[in-house]
């Protein structure tokens, strides 16, 4: 989608800060800003954008500028209800952003200030973010001191609202120590076994891997989306080496593999599929190790294992799940959830059916 850039008419009563959307010849610019924020987001990336927009979202990309230096930006995914127009209504849906420092108040306040009026003026029934910052953390606090006193509501969230975060600053070996006695005896079996991994390399090996996928979301009860859809993820980052789809085999036969993400210092275990044969080969175990050990290499600070369920406990429908990603040693993150300011009540109303 190609949106020209316009000057926002907004501005802060400084009249330091102007917010202006970005179009498609400065993606470049775009990514190299979330790359080299502290709290820059695989989410907010220029390709995510793109991604979602073959899934019924219109992106809009937004900068807050000081001069000509960009300190500020963030990416909204707009859906409407079927046959809508968006100026005539839609959702701003921000994933994992703003992309901004929380500690400097005055940046936050123009910044959602800005952000408040262009999208009312673009014909938003509500704007819906959830930030990229932990509970307890002092960007989380700040978070939601700013987002009560301006009102908003707290929504459900799309993204996962805990989740499993590794810490890559250890070498290797005390990656390994870190583990639960079974995994790292797990991954030793697997190698020795046999189990090989590689990288895909072609869209043949994503349709294959796809049809992984399609056996574990039926054997673990979750949907999916189209191969067109993880063939244009694959597409967009596999190129640049920020996504790696990692494919365990045994004699040749495709067991497992996952999908493997990297931007701004953070690896994301973004999905992953695996065959109902073979599991005592523990393929699993070993992609997960590979994995980790590229995003070591490649320079990421964290590793997250993205999503676990709610609570800890064992009647929960992933609970398997919880209890794999426990076991590579990281530690559990809080997330404060989603946040939602309304415009038109009642519209929206009317609309979260079609809209959520």
């Amino acid at each position: 989608m190609m949106v020209t850039e316009s000057k926002s008419q907004f501005t802060s009563d400084s009249l330091r800060y102007v917010l202006r959307s970005m179009s498609e010849t400065q993606s470049v610019e775009w990514d190299a800003f979330v790359e080299n924020h502290p709290n820059g987001h695989f989410l907010q990336s220029w390709g995510w954008g793109e991604l979602k927009a073959t899934a019924g979202w219109s992106p809009l990309r937004l900068a807050l500028y000081a001069g000509e230096q960009i300190v500020a930006v963030t990416q909204i995914l707009r859906k409407t209800a079927p046959r809508v127009p968006l100026a005539l209504g839609h959702l701003a849906y921000i994933p994992r952003g703003p992309v901004l420092d929380w500690q400097q108040p005055d940046l936050v306040h123009t910044f959602f200030t800005q952000l408040d009026r262009y999208v009312r003026k673009q014909g938003a029934l509500a704007l819906r973010w959830e930030p990229d910052v932990e509970v307890g953390s002092a960007d989380g606090e700040t978070a939601e001191r700013f987002t009560g006193a301006w009102g908003a509501a707290t929504v459900p969230t799309v993204q996962p609202g805990r989740s499993i975060v590794l810490d890559l600053e250890p070498d290797e070996e005390r990656l390994l120590a870190q583990m639960k006695e079974k995994w790292r005896y797990n991954v030793r079996l697997g190698t020795r076994k046999g189990v090989q991994v590689r990288l895909a390399s072609s869209p043949a090996d994503v349709e294959a891997w796809y049809t992984l996928l399609q056996t574990t979301g039926d054997r673990d009860q979750f949907g999916i989306h189209s191969l067109a859809y993880y063939q244009r993820v694959w597409e967009l980052y596999a190129p640049a080496d920020n996504l790696r789809l990692l494919l365990a085999e045994y004699e040749g036969q495709l067991l497992a593999g996952i999908m493997v993400v990297i931007m701004a210092g953070q690896a994301i275990y973004l999905y992953g599929a695996s065959s109902n044969q073979q599991r005592q080969l523990m393929p699993n175990y070993v992609l997960q190790w590979e994995a980790i050990r590229w995003a070591k290499q490649r320079g990421a600070r964290l590793y997250d294992f993205w999503g676990i369920p709610a609570s800890d406990a064992e009647d929960e429908a992933m609970a398997g799940v919880y209890r794999f990603k426990r076991g590579w040693g990281g530690r559990i993150v809080q997330y404060p959830g989603g946040y939602e300011h309304v415009y038109r009540p009642l519209l929206m109303h009317i609309a979260r059916r079609f809209l959520s």
